[in-house]
């Protein structure tokens, strides 16, 4: 088992070289240029058209869920342990400066987004129960033609595995360990509770996880934001400090001080831009297949919509981790990932901070399963039809139970592999399709102008 592991683990050091990190961020960055900057002047915009689709009256088009419910569904896949423990971790291996290329990434990332949602709308299709599923597999096979159907299956199956590790056997094996750690609920109970919570939720569709997305990420989110605002207004003096750090480090690197060994600019660099796409998946191809299913009339609607998850995880929720872990101090303490942001909260709020950061951790990580779980069920219904989507759910749901109680390394392992893997695919797609997303915006701005 353990040459198993290793091997996969070698093939994710190759994969997860900065070649891929600048095949991501490349392609963000031409469809930014190429849409003329449109994510960050139509940012405005893109908040008008989602609170406009949470009041029925206002809402248009077909689809199964409100355009607010597909980007929290989204959302809740996203903001998860990327925020707490990947934000932990790029400050811990780059420094402080890892936080300036975190945002960078998500400015361009906000353009994948965009085209990922404009493209899903477009291609999307009604399937034999009359729901509407699209995402990358379904742009590609429609988009860039019949012949192109094997690329699409290729990244259903990619999806399809990552799903059972990033989004589920990874999130209940940290929601088990939360648990024992804070209460000490043994392990199997944690399992047991959350595939029982999960079943519940998964059989009722995209219309009952996505009603439970829309209640719980908001929720969640509102809460850790005020947690690390608290924070903030304790250290207020120390946040121009801290900024400073954060603007210096980006180009100048990290001295070592305390249990922190010093990082260079190429390092700030590369785990800032990696930890920024493994935080907000710009480019993954996962969030798509929940925009898909918007009550829309238009892709550019829905893109303009989309394209606000990534700046919501990364641009908000992420920044607000990382001024709490620097303006604490902890950010040198030679903690690391999930301790290392639990540490700054309990030094920022002692005793509600703990609970602020292990609580969102499970409900972060719960939500993100609802949400992974629809993903790997349009790419199973893609490769096989409808036929086999309660063989699924139960086997999704046996999943949940395991992986809290189980060793994950495998896991974790295979899941780099795959995630790594289902990029390039849509990657190359996004590339491809590219004419058409810009074709389809300027012709809808100029309509609305």
């Amino acid at each position: 088992m353990q040459q198993v592991i290793a091997f996969f683990d070698q093939i994710s050091g190759v994969l997860w070289t900065p070649t891929l990190l600048i095949l991501l961020l490349g392609t963000g960055l031409y469809l930014t240029l190429g849409l003329g900057l449109l994510p960050l002047r139509k940012l405005g915009y893109g908040f008008r058209m989602l609170f406009a689709g949470i009041r029925p009256g206002e809402q248009r088009g077909d689809g199964e869920i409100t355009p607010f419910a597909a980007l929290m569904t989204a959302l809740s896949a996203t903001i998860g342990t990327g925020n707490i423990a990947g934000v932990g971790t790029a400050i811990y291996l780059g420094g402080p400066g890892a936080v300036f290329w975190m945002w960078i990434t998500a400015l361009v990332g906000m353009a994948t987004k965009y085209a990922e949602a404009v493209l899903a709308v477009k291609y999307r299709e009604v399937d034999s129960r009359d729901m509407h599923v699209g995402g990358p597999m379904y742009y590609i096979k429609n988009g860039l033609g019949p012949r192109w159907k094997w690329l699409g299956g290729g990244f259903a199956v990619l999806a399809a595995i990552a799903a059972f590790g990033i989004g589920n056997t990874v999130q209940s094996n940290s929601v088990a360990d939360s648990m024992e750690t804070a209460v000490g609920l043994p392990a199997w109970v944690t399992g047991l509770v959350m595939a029982a919570l999960v079943f519940a939720v998964i059989m009722g569709g995209i219309r009952r996880i996505a009603h439970v997305a829309e209640k719980l990420v908001p929720i969640m989110g509102v809460l850790y934001v005020l947690g690390a605002l608290v924070i903030l207004a304790y250290n207020i003096g120390d946040i121009p400090q801290g900024l400073a750090r954060i603007f210096e480090g980006a180009f100048s690197g990290t001295a070592a001080a305390g249990g922190f060994a010093g990082a260079g600019v190429m390092a700030a660099i590369q785990y800032g831009v990696a930890r920024g796409l493994f935080s907000n998946e710009a480019g993954l191809g996962s969030a798509p297949i929940a925009h898909a299913a918007a009550r829309t009339d238009d892709p550019v609607r829905q893109g303009v919509v989309g394209m606000l998850g990534t700046f919501i995880d990364t641009i908000i929720v992420c920044t607000m981790t990382a001024l709490v872990i620097v303006t604490t101090g902890a950010w040198d303490s030679g903690e690391t990932g999930a301790g290392l942001t639990t540490m700054a909260f309990n030094q920022g709020l002692p005793g509600p901070g703990d609970f602020v950061v292990a609580f969102g951790m499970v409900i972060f990580a719960f939500s993100t399963t609802l949400a992974w779980a629809y993903y790997a069920e349009r790419c199973v219904e893609f490769l096989g039809g409808v036929r086999g989507l309660m063989v699924f759910r139960a086997v999704w749901v046996v999943a949940v139970f395991a992986g809290a109680v189980a060793s994950l390394d495998l896991i974790w392992a295979l899941a780099d592999v795959t995630m790594a893997l289902m990029a390039i695919p849509n990657l190359l797609a996004l590339l491809l399709l590219s004419p058409v997303v810009f074709q389809v915006s300027r012709a809808y701005f100029a309509r609305e102008v």
